[in-house]
């Protein structure tokens, strides 16, 4: 489910079939001591990273690459006691889910540090009403293009009222939810973050080889660079290499053999920060990019 983004994989023939040999596909575990609210012991296991791709591409289901933007959460819950932001310190049980909710979609996320800075940047009164501008001035020290805002009036008894706003890309997408509890709520943030995520970076392998995509980068000034940049190509689930066609100064054209085409290849290249799109150049080049220091 973390691979392909979606919980209708499980219900694929070829996954459902796979999940009764699970324990064939075991690279190692683990036993985890867990500090409160985790449990106190847990067993960790690890499936070989080759077997669940190659089963998630065998199945035709859509890919969703390692590669993803961290998610900086900015989370209120109002009770009777007032409001609070969840934090680690201040709130474990609610930090606590939030945190496993992104895990188990496989999203990274950050919560704020809550230090002096951030409290002059923005009030609890200030998250609470969920007011964009604000709220992306105060990430901005954090260096994230996706934030997520999340305000939750628990109630004594019954459903609690709550809403998220993800704002990433100069878009927002806001949810009303109506929750039996808190962990449900946090659920429903995740899920919303995810979705949207699989919808734009999620892509579907193609079969066979194709000619390959043809990829220039500038600014490769030495050798550290040129296999930083190799390393992280060739590691992309939906790369199988990565060949040097030639170079030219600071410049290096590649011929990326992957199983998705430019288009597709290039939402995936955009998540690396240091990868500045520039206008195609040269001959026959597909995508052209800017290698930032």
């Amino acid at each position: 489910m973390k691979i392909s983004g979606t919980r209708d994989v499980l219900q694929n023939p070829a996954v459902a079939a796979a999940l009764g040999d699970a324990r064939g596909h075991v690279r190692q575990y683990a036993y985890v001591q867990g500090k409160p609210p985790a449990a106190p012991l847990s067993l960790r296991f690890e499936f070989s990273d080759p077997d669940v791709t190659g089963l998630v591409e065998r199945s035709g289901a859509p890919l969703w690459t390692v590669n993803r933007p961290r998610v900086l959460a900015w989370v209120v819950v109002e009770d009777e006691q007032g409001r609070r932001f969840v934090t680690q310190d201040g709130t474990p049980q609610e930090a606590y889910w939030l945190l496993e909710e992104f895990s188990r979609r496989g999203v990274p996320v950050q919560l704020p540090v809550f230090d002096l800075t951030d409290t002059a940047a923005i009030s609890i009164d200030d998250a609470w009403a969920m007011n964009a501008n604000t709220i992306l001035a105060a990430s901005a020290r954090y260096n994230v293009q996706d934030v997520l805002v999340g305000r939750l009036a628990r109630t004594s008894g019954g459903q609690s009222l709550g809403d998220w706003s993800y704002l990433r890309q100069n878009e927002q997408i806001n949810r009303s939810v109506t929750v039996p509890d808190v962990q449900d709520f946090m659920r429903n943030g995740v899920n919303i973050v995810a979705t949207d995520m699989v919808s734009r970076y999620a892509v579907a392998p193609t079969s066979g080889k194709g000619a390959g995509v043809r990829l220039s980068i500038t600014g490769i000034t030495n050798y550290a660079d040129y296999a930083a940049l190799v390393s992280w190509l060739e590691k992309l689930e939906l790369v199988d290499y990565a060949n040097v066609e030639q170079v030219q100064g600071d410049r290096v054209d590649f011929v990326v053999q992957a199983k998705v085409d430019a288009t597709q290849l290039a939402a995936i290249v955009a998540l690396n920060n240091r990868l500045v799109p520039l206008p195609v150049a040269g001959e026959g080049a597909q995508l052209n990019y800017q290698w930032r220091k």
